[in-house]
């Protein structure tokens, strides 16, 4: 069996200017755990989902420091803190999106995209053509739901 014969072919995706606040309705009324975020010519550019959400409200831990004349170094990594921080003021798709997203090809075999999926722990996939456009998406459910019926 190959990617597209378990794909959900109408996927919903977003633009990167869409708002966070547009996503979240968009998640709750389809009851889905995530979209691919796509440019004007529909080829993947990231990827938002639910725990993407939950964890722009986490609590921001500031880096350790210490001050040396009058100077300010930072014990823990200040760049983890910037993400944090980037995320947590994150007003659209482009600033909280997970852009190294992980796709598939019309053609893979379903064994391949389930491994892929175990590997790298993620829950849904887009699939895509030869141009990264954005032909469809594999959750979880349809690896179980293929493996079944």
């Amino acid at each position: 069996m190959k990617a597209k014969d378990i794909m959900t072919v109408n996927v919903i995706s977003v633009k990167r200017d869409a708002l966070i606040k547009d996503i979240a309705h968009i998640l709750v009324e389809n009851r889905i755990g995530g979209v691919p975020v796509v440019d004007d010519g529909g080829r993947v550019v990231g990827i938002i989902s639910e725990t993407d959400l939950v964890r722009k409200e986490k609590n921001v831990h500031i880096p350790s420091y210490i001050t040396v004349l009058q100077g300010v170094i930072y014990l823990e990594s200040f760049k983890k803190f910037e993400e944090d921080i980037r995320k947590i003021t994150a007003y659209k798709a482009e600033d909280i999106m997970s852009v190294d997203v992980e796709k598939v090809h019309e053609e893979d075999d379903v064994e391949t995209v389930a491994s892929l999926m175990i590997e790298r722990g993620i829950n849904r996939v887009p699939v895509v053509d030869s141009e990264g456009k954005l032909k469809g998406i594999i959750c979880r459910y349809d690896i179980i739901k293929s493996m079944f019926s």
